[in-house]
C-alpha cells in the first residue's frame, strides 16, 4: 500500500513537473517507471492484461465517449471512419508483410498479430502533447474520434489473428461473421446497458452520489457483459457512453452532472498516471524475458525501430492520401472541410499517432498455450528449430548456441 501511495505521489510531481517544463506527462512518466524499477528494492511489477483490459480501459474509453461531441464526430465522419477502421487494417497488413519478409521465424499470421497489437494510436498521448502545440480545433477532434473506435477494430484484428496463429489456419467467412458480430453485438450490448441505467437513475431515488457510482458501475457492465457474448466489448463501452452523453440533460440534474464531471476529471488522470508508470515500471521484466529467449537488446531495439518507422511511414502516407481523397470527392459530395491548408497539415496528424494503453494491454494478452493445449508458437523459436533441423542450410551458422539447444524443449515445438 505505501509502495501504492507513493506511485501517486510521483504521478502528481511528475504532471506538475511536466507542466513547468512544457514536456507531456506520458512521457515523463514512462521513463519515471523505468528509473524507479532500476533501483534496488523496489517491488517488481508483473503488469497483467486483466488490470488493463478489466480495471483501466472500460472507464477511460467511457470517459471519451461521455465527452465527445455528437457534433463534431459527425461533421468529420467520413475521416474518423477511415482512420479507426481502414487505416488500421492497411497498417496491420502492412506490418505483417514486413515482419514476415524481415523478422526472423515471423509467418503472416504472427506479423497481423503484431499488426493488429500496434496499429491503434493512443489519443491519451497525443492529447497530451498537443496542449502544448496550436493546432486547430478538428486535429482534437479527428483524434479523439479515431481513438473511441480504433481499439475495437484492432482487438477484432488482434482475436482473429490469434485464431490463426493457434489453429494453423484462416476462414475468411468465419473471421468475417465474427467481425460483424462483434460490432453489431456490442453496439447492442452497450445501447442496452445504457437504456436500463438510464431507466435507473429516471425511476430510482437517487441523489448526486449514487448517480456517479452508477456511472462509474456502467462502462464495466457493458464491457463484461459484451465480452460474456462474445462481441466487442470497447464498441459497447464507446456506444453506451455515447448514448448516454446524448441524454444525460434528460435524466441527471446539474449537481449530479457538475460532480460527475470533477470524479472523472481526476478519476481518468490518476488511471493515465498509472498506467504509464506501470509501462516503465514492467519494461525490465520484458527485458529479462528477450535475454532468457536468446535475443540480445540491440536486436530487439533495432527491430522495434523498424516496426515503430513502417507505423509512422504508413500513418503519414495515409494521412496525405486522406487529403487528396478529400480534394477529389469535394468536387461530387459535400465534404466536413472544402479548403486545403498545405501539406502540414496532414503531416501533423500523421505524426499524431503514438501508441499506448491498448497497444500494451494486447501485447500483455498473448497467451502462453493455445486452445488446444501446445505452446503458443515463437517466431524465433521455429525459426532457429528450422535451422536446426536442416543442417544444410548457410544461415544455421548464425544461429544462438543457447537458443539451438533449448529448441527441443520448446512446448510448441515437441
Amino acid at each position: 500500500m505505501l509502495f501504492i501511495i507513493s506511485l501517486v505521489v510521483i504521478i502528481c510531481m511528475l504532471t506538475m513537473l511536466a507542466n513547468k517544463i512544457k514536456i507531456a506527462y506520458p512521457i515523463l512518466l514512462v521513463l519515471a517507471g523505468l528509473a524507479l524499477s532500476l533501483v534496488p528494492g523496489v517491488p517488481h511489477i508483473k503488469v497483467e492484461p486483466e488490470w488493463i483490459f478489466i480495471i483501466f480501459l472500460p472507464p477511460l474509453l467511457f470517459e471519451a465517449a461521455y465527452g465527445a461531441s455528437w457534433k463534431e464526430l459527425w461533421k468529420w465522419r467520413r475521416i474518423i471512419l477511415s482512420f479507426a477502421f481502414l487505416v488500421v487494417f492497411i497498417t496491420a497488413c502492412v506490418v505483417a508483410l514486413v515482419a514476415n519478409a524481415i523478422l526472423p521465424g515471423f509467418s503472416i499470421a504472427l506479423g497481423f498479430l503484431l499488426g493488429g497489437i500496434v496499429s491503434p494510436p493512443d489519443a491519451v498521448s497525443a492529447q497530451a502533447i498537443m496542449r502544448f502545440v496550436k493546432v486547430p480545433k478538428r486535429f482534437s477532434s479527428i483524434l479523439e474520434g479515431e481513438s473511441l473506435f480504433n481499439d475495437a477494430s484492432s482487438l477484432i484484428i488482434m482475436r482473429v489473428a490469434l485464431v490463426a496463429v493457434g489453429t494453423g489456419q484462416f476462414v475468411w467467412y468465419q473471421a468475417a461473421g465474427s467481425f460483424v458480430w462483434m460490432l453489431v453485438g456490442g453496439l447492442l450490448v452497450g445501447l442496452l446497458v445504457a437504456w436500463v441505467m438510464i431507466k435507473l437513475h429516471h425511476y430510482l431515488p437517487t441523489d448526486e452520489k449514487i448517480d456517479v457510482v452508477f456511472t462509474l458501475i456502467t462502462p464495466y457492465i457493458m464491457y463484461i457483459a459484451a465480452e460474456e457474448v462474445g462481441a466487442s466489448g470497447v464498441i459497447a463501452v464507446v456506444s453506451g457512453g455515447l448514448y448516454l452523453s446524448s441524454r444525460n440533460i434528460l435524466f441527471m440534474d446539474s449537481s449530479s452532472r457538475l460532480s460527475g464531471w470533477n470524479f472523472w476529471h481526476n478519476f481518468v488522470f490518476l488511471l493515465n498516471g498509472l498506467v504509464f508508470l506501470l509501462i516503465g515500471l514492467d519494461l525490465p521484466e520484458v527485458v529479462a524475458g528477450m535475454r532468457e529467449g536468446g535475443m540480445s537488446l540491440s536486436t530487439a531495439t533495432w527491430y522495434g525501430l523498424l516496426i515503430s518507422a513502417v507505423l509512422i511511414f504508413i500513418r503519414m502516407v495515409c494521412s496525405y492520401g486522406a487529403v487528396m481523397t478529400t480534394l477529389f470527392m469535394r468536387r461530387f459530395i459535400k465534404v466536413a472541410d472544402p479548403n486545403y491548408y498545405g501539406l502540414h497539415v496532414p503531416f501533423v496528424l500523421g505524426w499524431s499517432g503514438m501508441r499506448g494503453v491498448v497497444s500494451l494491454a494486447a501485447a500483455l494478452s498473448i497467451p502462453m498455450m493455445t486452445e488446444a493445449g501446445g505452446g503458443f508458437p515463437r517466431a524465433l523459436d521455429d525459426h532457429l528449430y528450422h535451422l536446426r533441423s536442416d543442417p544444410g542450410d548457410p544461415a544455421s551458422t548464425g544461429a544462438h548456441p543457447a537458443y539451438l539447444d533449448r529448441a527441443d524443449e520448446a512446448p510448441c515445438l515437441q
